[in-house]
Formats: C-alpha cells, sequence, structure tokens
C-alpha cells in the first residue's frame, strides 16, 4: 500500500553565488544495458575513482517524485517535537556503536564551545536483521520507505559495483556483488539528515565548517541532489573545491570499505560540510543518503583475484599491515564507537584546523582516524 499523502516538498532556490566548483565526472546509467555501455562508464568511471572519489551518475531509474517523497518523509520526522524524536535515541547505544534511529543536535562540542548543528535519522535496511520501531509518520510509509532502500541498491549501487569489477578485471562481474547483497546481514542505511543554521558568529567560532574533512566508512554512499550548498570535496591538487547540486542527478563518493578491498586503488573520498554560502547562509540544509557496505561477514582483505591489483602490488591495506583481517561488522563497529565517543573539543584554528588529541581519534591500536584540514 502507498504511504500517506504528504504535502509535496519544496526545494529552495540554488545558490547565485561564484562558487569555486569541483570538476567531476557524470556516469549516464542509461548506457549501462547498451552493447559496450557498461565499458563505456569504466573508462569514464577510472580517473575519477583513482583520484577524487566523487562523481554523479543520472538516469538511474528512480523518479524524482519518489526522491522529493523522501525528503517529505524527512521534513515531517524533524518537524516533530524534539521529546517526541528523543523516544528513538538511545545514547548509551550510540557510544557502543549502534548508530540506527535517531542522533540529536549537539552530541558533540566541535570546538570553541560550539557544539554540532546535525540531527541524524537512520534506517536500517530491510534484510529481516535490523527490526526497529519507527516513528509512526515513517512508520505509516515504510513499505515505500524499503521500496525507495531497494531501489538505491538495485538501480544504482549494483550497477556501480558491476563497474568496479570490469575495472578491476575480476573474473566474475558480479563478484563484489555477491558481497554486498540486500538480503544477506550487512550494515546499509538510508539516512534523513539535518543541518539547522547558524549566526555568522558562530561558524566563524569552528572554522565556517559544519563539519571538519573525513571520510565514509563504507563501500559507496548516495547523496540525492538538495539545492543547499554546503559539501565540499579535496581534490587531487589538495584544494577544497564546492560539490555544484546537478539537476537529476545522485552524488557518489567512494568510501574506505572499497579502498581497503582494493588495496587504494579506489579512493576513499575525503569531503567536509561548510557553512552555506551567503545568500543561503539562513537555510536549513535536510539531506537524503543512501550509505552502502559490504555485508556483514566480508573479510576486508585486499581482492586477491584482481590481476589489476596484482599488477600494481596493491596486495595490501591499512588493516592488514597491522595483522588485522577485519570484517565489514568489525570494521563498522570499531569506528563508530570511534566516531561517537564523547571527545574534548578539538583546537581550532583560525583558518579552520582541527586538532583532537591522538587517543580520540584512535579506532583500533596503530590506526588512527584522519580529520582533513
Amino acid at each position: 500500500m502507498p504511504g500517506k499523502i504528504l504535502e509535496k516538498y519544496e526545494h529552495v532556490p540554488v545558490t547565485k553565488e561564484d562558487l569555486d566548483w569541483a570538476e567531476l565526472i557524470t556516469l549516464d546509467l542509461s548506457l549501462y544495458e547498451q552493447p559496450g555501455g557498461k565499458e563505456e562508464l569504466v573508462k569514464q568511471l577510472d580517473h575519477a575513482v583513482r583520484n577524487v572519489g566523487f562523481f554523479y551518475v543520472k538516469n538511474f531509474n528512480i523518479s524524482q517524485d519518489e526522491v522529493d517523497q523522501q525528503f517529505a518523509l524527512g521534513r515531517e520526522f524533524y518537524g516533530l517535537p524534539l521529546e517526541e524524536k528523543l523516544k528513538y535515541h538511545n545514547q548509551t547505544d550510540l557510544e557502543s556503536g549502534e548508530y540506527n534511529g535517531y542522533r540529536p543536535a549537539g552530541h558533540r562540542i566541535l570546538g570553541n564551545g560550539i557544539r554540532d548543528n546535525v540531527q541524524v535519522y537512520n534506517i536500517p535496511k530491510f534484510d529481516g536483521y535490523h527490526r526497529r520501531q519507527q516513528p509512526p509518520v515513517l512508520a505509516n510509509s515504510i513499505k515505500e520507505i524499503e521500496a525507495f532502500s531497494r531501489k538505491c541498491h538495485d538501480e544504482v549501487v549494483v550497477k556501480l559495483l558491476r563497474l568496479f569489477a570490469i575495472l578491476l578485471e575480476l573474473p566474475d562481474e558480479d563478484q563484489l556483488v555477491k558481497d554486498h547483497q540486500y538480503d544477506v546481514k550487512g550494515e546499509d542505511h538510508l539516512r534523513y539528515m539535518h543541518y539547522a543554521a547558524r549566526s555568522v558568529e558562530e561558524n566563524e567560532k569552528v572554522g565556517d565548517l559544519y563539519s571538519p574533512g573525513h571520510t565514509d566508512l563504507g563501500s559507496i554512499t548516495l547523496l540525492f541532489r538538495q539545492p543547499v550548498c554546503a559539501l565540499q570535496i579535496l581534490n587531487s591538487q589538495g584544494k577544497w573545491k564546492w560539490v555544484k547540486p546537478q539537476d537529476g542527478t545522485i552524488t557518489i563518493n567512494t568510501c574506505d570499505a572499497l579502498t581497503a578491498l582494493t588495496g587504494g586503488l579506489i579512493k576513499s573520498s575525503v569531503h567536509r560540510v561548510h557553512a552555506p554560502p551567503p545568500d543561503q547562509a539562513h537555510v536549513d540544509r535536510l539531506g537524503v543518503l543512501y550509505f552502502a557496505r559490504p555485508n556483514n561477514h566480508v573479510v576486508l582483505d585486499p581482492i586477491a583475484n584482481s590481476p589489476v591489483l596484482q599488477r600494481l602490488g596493491l596486495t595490501s591495506n591499512a588493516f592488514t599491515e597491522l595483522g588485522q583481517h577485519l570484517t565489514t561488522e568489525q570494521w563498522v563497529k570499531v569506528r563508530q564507537t570511534q566516531q561517537q565517543r564523547k571527545t574534548r573539543e578539538a583546537k581550532v584554528t583560525k583558518d579552520g584546523k582541527y586538532n583532537y588529541e591522538q587517543k580520540d581519534l584512535e579506532i583500533i591500536p596503530g590506526l588512527h582516524a584522519t580529520i582533513h584540514n
């Protein structure tokens, strides 16, 4: 049955500011089923994933109405009173690495007494292993949410994984797909994310950043187009560039697990969330994202049967060099626990550099998270 009919989500106008935009490729997934189409897409993808880890996709068989319905659901959830949202938050669970459900804003002090301004609501994939009570505003549309979650996987994630398999010259085009099956236990999730606008004075105290430079921990992140500019990427020349909201696209970034599986060939993209430009600085920012990760049992060692990785000598990664052979489940647990750990606030310099105590960044002995300044 269809979910509750909500008032249509209206996107705010795009910025008119002249920003320093990143030059990113756009993969046209309508080529995917055409003769030679996958090979053509791989050629386009090769440079992006080796150097930046960011690109757009278009023609992905998810309608704008379907996307806007998810934005409307996010809007309805964040419109609830705080005490209602807090029913779906558990601080103890969060600090032990359980990230599904609600995380209120202000969970962390960024620096100079300024707390973070982001609310997060994560809905785990519908694989039968993550049963959770949802607030009525979402429960009323849960079948629709599941259909959207599965479309993110089937129409985008699966196709990209096949392109990566071709890039790696794997003998089976579905090898990576088999490690990312939707109905096998895993940590994929859909996210509604809300950044509240801050004052100029508050932004200045934290280097005009909502979130400092970081990488994501999974395989692929899907960010559905929304017009409040804030996302910036670190390009191959070490320069921060704004990511332009392109109509009819999803912004894709590759992440830590995929980097581990490819011995560093596929770059885990470095990105941050900047305060929006002046003509959007007063606007709250709502995002809809999908995070794809390998199934929980997958060991994050470099893929042994890739001729490309063998030729390049990419046979180790940050885990194996420490004698660790982490499964996805273990990696997500230790990384999420580190991310949600109560830390001292960073020392933030006037030019926006974040400096934390090393112990606050430790994931496992010998491996520390990196804050990209």
